[in-house]
């Protein structure tokens, strides 16, 4: 992996680590935060390879519509959903219910 890449996945992971407990937010949000607004992409592959490290709450982002789409790249079937449901989220058929409320936007929330 290139060091840019890896730089812009420690900011990635940064601004993940600040999505409040119960709320969420999505790949696209995080590139737009960090000026990479065409890298939504990259930040779920830094969401992909943080699984091995500590306090990075990926299961808090998922795509632009609430779907929990990086959901095979956690351990266990339902990983992703059980543990967002323990932050008192609803997930539905692997979407998020009441996105728009729970939604945390770090452009206008940092």
């Amino acid at each position: 992996m290139k060091p840019e890449s890896l730089n812009f996945f420690n900011q990635v992971y940064e601004v993940a680590k600040l999505i409040p407990y119960g709320r969420v937010t999505s790949y696209g949000a995080i590139a737009n935060y960090l000026g990479a607004s065409r890298s939504a992409r990259m930040v779920g592959y830094a969401m992909n390879a943080s699984h091995s490290m500590e306090n990075i709450p990926a299961h808090r982002v998922v795509n632009r519509k609430g779907l929990l789409t990086g959901k095979h790249h956690f351990d266990g079937t339902n990983l992703m959903q059980q543990l967002l449901e323990s932050e008192g989220i609803k997930v539905l058929e692997n979407q998020i219910q009441n996105f728009e409320t729970i939604f945390w936007n770090p452009s206008k929330e940092l």
